[in-house]
């Protein structure tokens, strides 16, 4: 690991992300080869009040923890670009709506955070961190700085469990097991899981939050208060 990348890696777990990993893509994107991914864990007590429905509470620490995460991701950017390296930050949470997908990013947050080696995706198409489970927001840069990579692991931990499933009152979730290369809508059905939340949840943040497959996976509870 280079000066740069241990200085990126202490500077991010510093100002208060849990994890980061690095990754060198297959193809590149927009021109860049790598890609630094950053893990941002939520608040356990707040996660733990969804019931069968968001909060404000959540929906205000959702906003809040993007927020940082925009600044974090910018702030390693400024420390890659005065090194000379150039840098793409992914925002944290945003519809691109182009091509008639309004259900897509600039990148997947969670195939980077995947290929970095920092956990799996799960069978309700969130990410799932080797220590905190899907209570966790990532944050992606994108730069032609070169990093040591880690090897990517999977342990599988749907396999053998639906409570996701059982529990989405949208039934967005298919229950089919994630891997790279399938398409989303083959694991996770995102106009159903918006249109349930515009329709059900509009007096809390407008309706684009949710959270409940979040709180009753077992990979978050089993692993709170780490």
């Amino acid at each position: 690991m280079n000066k740069l990348q241990q200085d990126i890696t202490q500077f991010a777990l510093l100002q208060g992300a849990v994890d980061i990993g690095f990754t060198k893509l297959d193809e590149k994107f927009k021109g860049f080869e790598y890609a630094i991914s950053v893990v941002v864990k939520l608040s356990d007590f707040i996660v733990d009040e969804i019931t069968d429905m968001p909060t404000h509470q959540y929906f205000h620490h959702y906003r809040t923890v993007n927020a940082f995460i925009d600044n974090l991701t910018l702030k390693i950017g400024f420390m890659l670009e005065g090194e000379g390296y150039k840098y793409l930050p992914v925002a944290s949470s945003q519809s691109i709506n182009t091509d008639g997908n309004d259900y897509q990013a600039l990148y997947s947050h969670k195939k980077i955070a995947y290929r970095a080696g920092l956990g799996e995706i799960g069978k309700n198409s969130l990410f799932l961190h080797k220590d905190y489970g899907p209570r966790v927001r990532l944050g992606t840069i994108f730069t032609n700085c070169e990093f040591d990579t880690t090897v990517v692991t999977s342990s599988k931990g749907c396999l053998n469990c639906d409570l996701c499933v059982k529990a989405c009152p949208s039934g967005a979730i298919t229950g089919n097991l994630w891997y790279p290369g399938i398409e989303r809508k083959e694991v996770f059905d995102p106009k159903a899981c918006s249109d349930h939340m515009k329709a059900k949840y509009k007096m809390i943040g407008r309706g684009v939050v949710c959270g409940i497959c979040m709180r009753v996976c077992p990979f978050g509870e089993k692993n709170k208060d780490k």
